[in-house]
């Protein structure tokens, strides 16, 4: 299945040149052969089988129940499986009550046929855009054989489980970039919802105001199509669109700083390429996005405020001690946050949100998704001064689209001269999820080059 896409793979499970049962074998047989323990917190296989030998039958009979019926889907270890304990990414939630019911995401998976392989790994409590764990592993990026490298957080396995071609769809989420990070570092494509385009009933929650939800695939065909079953739908409401008059906005302000040079080489070709194709690019002065840290700064951040509520009991009793130290550091930062400030924060970000907006004017926004390659782990995992300051530069871009409600998808542009991938991320304002897919879709091949 070595990244084999999803269309592909459901295009020949429908003509019976594959087996949904044969497929999910491959994918069991795909983690033994990558050999990394890290990437999954729990495998699934009587339950994958089951799907599969449903999705076989329906199959045969020309009844699928969707375009990607007995397509194999791994899920990041914040939704609830069915008599499965979600774990978040850790230790202290393992001896909470099973789930009664899969979330509703899972559920809607399984409705449309898609075989549950496995949870997937992941930073504890999605706290972190790097991706350690110190209690299930780190994933290794696969695009690194000799050095254990960033896979990219908080859906750290997310990314390098599609890279590593187990499965050819995973479902992440996304609070502060939580997918577009893993895709970035891990040179896969990944899609972040608007907030309220999936349904969250039961998503272990990190910022309620913030969390999105999105898959992780080879190609922005394979996302699109992931999106189309998961709400039910019969046919994808994203069409490629043709990049003659596209209007792209390129930020002048922040997103560049401290990038490293094979990351802003690779996102100039690729705006080369889509100006050669008809794009119209046009660079433009953001302030809003400096104001946006400026008052993070100031007065602390919205996902801080309510993880620490989800959090408190815990960061403040006996399970502290069996967290991540990294995890525990940076939720009670957050105890700084007055009442006041909370309240100052939602404000302006109402009015942020409607200045970026009349930036845009319809336009979609495109700038490297993050300002450097997946990083060696081990000076993060030895110095928590030199995590912190990677993590907030790993996560400084992603982040300005998540407290502006952007919808997002990142797309694979280049390597440096390590082999490592960038990402060129384009996003367009909340609810504009179907225009942004299907520009992706018009333009995926010019930003790659291929």
């Amino acid at each position: 299945m070595s990244n084999r896409s999803a269309a592909e793979l459901a295009r020949k499970l429908r003509k019976g040149q594959a087996d949904a049962v044969d497929v999910a074998e491959e994918a069991f047989a795909r983690i033994e052969a990558v050999g990394d323990p890290a990437i999954f917190v729990e495998t699934l296989r009587p339950r994958a089988m089951a799907e599969a030998r449903a999705a076989r039958k329906r199959l045969k009979a020309g009844t699928p129940a969707s375009l990607l019926d007995g397509v194999p889907v791994a899920w990041k270890d914040l939704f609830d499986l069915e008599r499965r304990v979600t774990t978040a990414g850790s230790v202290v939630l393992r001896s909470a009550p099973a789930a009664s019911r899969d979330a509703a995401l899972v559920a809607a998976g399984k409705a449309a046929g898609l075989v549950s392989i496995g949870c997937l790994n992941m930073t504890e409590f999605a706290y972190s855009g790097i991706g350690l764990n110190p209690h299930y592993g780190t994933p290794r990026n696969p695009n690194d054989r000799l050095v254990h490298r960033s896979p990219g957080g908080s859906s750290s396995a997310s990314g390098g489980v599609v890279a590593a071609g187990i499965v050819p769809i995973s479902i992440g989420t996304d609070t502060g970039g939580s997918i577009r990070i893993p895709a970035s570092f891990n040179g896969v494509v990944g899609y972040k919802s608007s907030t309220g385009h999936y349904p969250m009933a039961g998503v272990f929650p990190l910022s309620r105001t913030l969390d999105t939800l999105g898959p992780l695939a080879n190609s922005v065909e394979d996302c699109v199509l992931a999106d189309a079953v998961l709400r039910g739908l019969k046919r994808p409401q994203a069409r490629a669109r043709d990049p003659k008059g596209l209007r792209i906005i390129v930020p002048e302000t922040l997103v560049f700083d401290d990038a490293e040079d094979a990351v802003v080489q690779n996102f100039e070709g690729s705006l080369q390429r889509l100006r050669r194709a008809g794009a119209k690019i046009r660079r433009v002065k953001m302030p809003v996005f400096q104001h946006i840290l400026d008052l993070v700064a100031a007065r602390g951040h919205i996902l801080g405020a309510e993880a620490l509520a989800v959090h408190w009991s815990r960061v403040k009793g006996a399970d502290a001690a069996r967290m991540d130290a990294r995890v525990v550091k940076r939720i009670l930062l957050a105890e700084k946050m007055t009442a006041v400030d909370l309240v100052v924060v939602m404000e302006e970000r109402k009015r942020m949100i409607a200045e970026a907006e009349a930036i845009l004017d319809g336009a979609l926004l495109a700038y490297p998704t993050t300002p450097h390659v997946a990083m060696p782990i081990a000076p993060l995992e030895a110095d928590q001064d030199v995590f912190f300051r990677n993590n907030a530069r790993t996560l400084r871009n992603t982040m300005l689209g998540n407290f502006l409600d952007w919808c997002g998808v990142s797309i694979p542009n280049g390597t440096d001269a390590a082999g490592m991938p960038t990402g060129f991320l384009l996003s367009a304002a909340h609810g504009q999820d179907m225009d942004l897919l299907s520009a992706a879709l018009g333009t995926e091949e010019i930003i790659r080059g291929s």
